[in-house]
């Protein structure tokens, strides 16, 4: 087998299948992407080379591009540091249960599984102010008339206006369980021997977490903060499916939705692209930064 391996030709067969799949499904869509972002392509309409001028336009003269780009921004630190904190609380918890360990690390990682366009309508229904979470609070007394509640989807008050906040905790709900399980797994490979010698010089729990599991984890930290930031700067499901943003006047839009409307709705394939292409390198600068910050070192476990 090792002989095989060494083969040129075994090795490029062997990843020839994978090579051929990144080149079609993400590498020639990109490519293509980059090559519209530089032209004025509208559907029906013959393409034309204008160079930089839709990222000028874009960082410009686009106003919603402005807010598209401060939500997304809010998204991501958001979920890098809730998810970060969440995950790792829950996955500290269930690592040191026994009983019903696996039930809970259903219940927490079914959301992620389930459809986001589906679990957006479904809380688009509980944050209704006239139903939802407002009725239960006129129920105890809270509120007078429900439909005088908070207007959680629809308050454009503030930097950061309430819907995005909203959805952030939905998404936190959603996707805190594919975190939890990404520490789980790295926590399950640590050796218990190094615990049991810790224990031995008297290390306690709270300690042997942040100065044995928290060191040893850190490679799968990186990867988590990663997946959560691209993830997020490209968040579209819950927030077009939530927020009805015709009421709102585009204060809602994330890159994600800004894009959809510009090549989709607007039919502007070129102008969209040239979103597309700063989501992508928005996406390669953070992750390279996490992996910059994140310092990972090895160990032997």
């Amino acid at each position: 087998m090792n002989k095989l391996l060494r083969n040129p030709l075994w090795i490029i067969l062997f990843i020839a299948p994978a090579l051929a799949l990144f080149t079609v499904v993400l590498f020639i869509p990109i490519c293509e992407a980059i090559y519209y972002s530089f032209t004025d392509y509208k559907t029906l309409y013959e393409k034309h080379f204008i160079g930089f001028d839709n990222y000028v336009k874009l960082f410009t003269n686009d106003a919603k591009m402005k807010i598209a780009l401060k939500n997304s921004i809010f998204f991501m630190v958001f979920s890098c540091v809730t998810q970060l904190i969440f995950g790792l609380i829950l996955a500290a918890i269930l690592t040191n249960i026994n009983k019903g360990r696996n039930l809970f690390k259903n219940i927490y990682y079914l959301p992620c599984v389930l459809s986001s366009a589906a679990l957006g309508l479904m809380w688009m229904f509980v944050f209704n102010p006239k139903l939802g979470i407002n009725k239960i609070l006129e129920s105890w007394g809270i509120l007078e008339d429900c439909a005088d509640g908070p207007g959680w989807l629809f308050d454009t008050s503030g930097f950061i206006i309430l819907p995005i906040i909203v959805i952030s905790f939905v998404a936190l709900w959603q996707y805190v369980g594919q975190s939890m399980m990404l520490y789980m797994a790295q926590i399950s490979g640590i050796s218990n021997d190094i615990y049991e010698a810790a224990a031995i010089d008297g290390c306690t729990k709270r300690q042997a977490f942040f100065k044995i599991t928290l060191p040893l984890i850190r490679p799968m930290v990186a990867t988590a903060m990663s997946l959560n930031a691209i993830g997020s700067l490209k968040f579209f499901d819950l927030v077009y499916n939530m927020i009805p943003d015709k009421y709102l006047g585009g204060k809602a839009y994330v890159l994600a939705t800004h894009l959809y409307d510009q090549a989709f709705k607007f039919s502007k394939l070129g102008y969209g692209s040239a979103i597309g292409v700063v989501l992508l390198i928005m996406c390669l600068v953070i992750t390279v930064f996490i992996n910059k910050v994140v310092k990972v070192e090895n160990y032997n476990m």
